[in-house]
């Protein structure tokens, strides 16, 4: 299997996948990355944790050498050794071929391919900086990535240095859209204290004054530290005239160990409505 030039790599042969899609990925696996390469990452420290990833039910790499990088300060990725990757199931290939990479080069971009209905992961080897000998796979790439014996949500690997908090509330909670009360509640509240995010307050459904304004809606997000979210578009009569929002409220059917207290609890989007607690607003 051979990759011809190191931003487009070749489909290789026996998998599904289609060239665009393989420069879709490749383009935005490679976004930043030079820079990361040459001038090192926010910041990167060791795992201490063994993580594996699959792809077609096999396992790709096997490793307790992983690094968390932190590309921005937002959250980290996984970077994983090369060595682990040459080592796993894997039909690894990179452009140039490994003994002829040049050092003078910042990166090189490959594929990893197993047999199977799922296409093969494109990776990204850091050929020099403090990462060097590191390949950066993207997360949703891969049919699972496991900390110790821990399938991870298809997100990005949660961040060690940020904590939740579910606070159990008695305080009121009031949420109102252009003046119109859409829900409150003083009973079986959850306060959401996420590091360096506002507080999301998660409330019973059955506040909603009137659940005919809620539409369930197609959008899912993911979240590594809460689980799979679902939506409700808002849909209301404002004095005669049609008002609502897209997707202005989430919710979790099944959460993640660590959030438990919010399932069958929902969130209003903050940034959306005027949110009151006890009487005042929650952003003043």
């Amino acid at each position: 299997m051979r990759i011809q030039d190191k931003h487009h790599p070749q489909t290789p042969e026996g998998t599904n996948m289609q060239q665009e899609e393989v420069d879709r990925i490749a383009r935005t696996l490679l976004d930043g990355l030079e820079d990361v390469a040459r001038s090192g990452p926010h910041k990167h420290e060791r795992t201490n944790r063994r993580i594996r990833g699959f792809l077609n039910n096999r396992c790709i790499f096997d490793t307790l050498e992983a690094q968390f990088v932190w590309e921005h300060p937002r959250y980290p990725n996984f970077y994983i050794p090369l060595s682990a990757i040459l080592s796993g199931q894997g039909d690894v290939s990179f452009s140039p071929d490994m003994e002829d990479i040049d050092n003078q080069s910042l990166i090189h971009v490959g594929l990893v391919a197993v047999p199977g209905e799922r296409p093969a992961a494109v990776a990204a080897l850091i050929n020099q900086g403090p990462l060097k000998g590191f390949v950066k796979i993207l997360f949703n790439t891969l049919d699972k990535w496991m900390a110790e014996d821990e399938v991870l949500p298809p997100s990005h690997p949660r961040d060690p240095y940020k904590r939740i908090e579910c606070l159990p509330s008695s305080r009121t909670v009031r949420v109102v859209f252009e003046g119109l009360v859409i829900a409150e509640s003083s009973k079986n509240n959850i306060f959401l204290h996420e590091t360096g995010l506002r507080t999301r307050y998660y409330i019973p459904i059955s506040s909603v004054r009137n659940l005919g304004w809620l539409r369930k809606s197609d959008t899912v997000t993911v979240c590594p530290y809460k689980g799979t979210a679902g939506y409700y578009d808002l849909e209301v009569s404002l004095g005669g005239r049609a008002g609502g929002v897209k997707d202005a409220v989430w919710y979790y059917d099944e959460p993640l160990d660590e959030v438990a207290a919010i399932k069958g609890k929902i969130c209003f989007y903050n940034e959306k409505f005027d949110i009151e607690i006890d009487g005042s607003s929650e952003a003043a």
